[in-house]
């Protein structure tokens, strides 16, 4: 069962320097206090060096930014399911357009995540790569066009048509498969387009991770659900 409600807002804070070490644990707090406020369902994607903290800091859900296929054991430097469950996650992003896998291991992500009740939300930079994933029946696909990652054009504005496209064909392959929106969503008019076009949430990072407001960011895309 997915403890992620929809719709929602799942945010990655990637890398940025606006959350080295305990700026993470202050802009997920910004998150869990906007998400009491309204009631909306938001959800962090912190770095992986502050997974356990954030997760013990906040009661929203924490996903971490990736997962590896490999099993406990001999696996120096890579992040294991089990690890980041450990840690407090209670899903994973698998296959981000920074860090993508092959089908096979996507695959293989998935059912690790299923295997210790987890949430997986496979990223898909077309709407052939989110027909092949979903058939694999994560949680979640978020669809997200790579060359538009981290801009100012929201793929709702640029190519609206690849997010009901996916939606469309995702839900023929499997309808209990949630799509989100992704790349360029800043605004809450960016989030009421997204919804407008069949997805349940957006996925998004910069916007407000590198937002001088944070929660004046978060207040404005949550006015678009």
């Amino acid at each position: 069962m997915s403890e992620l409600k929809t719709p929602v807002v799942v945010v990655n804070f990637k890398a940025y320097a606006e959350v080295d070490g305990i700026k993470a644990v202050e802009l997920a707090k910004v998150c869990e206090e906007v998400a009491k406020e309204t009631g909306v369902s938001i959800a962090v994607c912190p770095p992986v060096a502050e997974l356990g903290a954030v997760a013990r800091a906040v009661s929203i859900p924490v996903l971490s930014q990736n997962i590896d296929p490999r099993k406990p054991g001999s696996a120096t430097g890579w992040m294991t399911p089990s690890m980041v469950n450990a840690a407090g996650a209670v899903g994973s992003l698998i296959n981000h357009s920074e860090h993508r896998f092959q089908d096979e291991d996507i695959e293989q992500c998935v059912s690790m995540c299923r295997e210790l009740s987890m949430v997986p939300l496979v990223c898909a930079e077309s709407v052939d790569k989110a027909k092949r994933v979903a058939a694999f029946s994560p949680d979640f696909i978020a669809v997200e066009p790579p060359e538009l990652i981290g801009g100012d054009i929201s793929v709702t504005s640029a190519n609206p048509r690849i997010v009901s496209d996916t939606v469309d064909t995702v839900k023929s392959v499997d309808p209990k498969v949630k799509v989100l929106c992704g790349a360029g969503v800043k605004t809450g008019e960016d989030v009421r387009k997204a919804i407008e076009l069949g997805a349940e949430g957006v996925l998004l990072a910069s916007g407000v991770v590198k937002s001088k407001d944070p929660k004046k960011t978060l207040m404005d895309l949550v006015s678009g659900l």
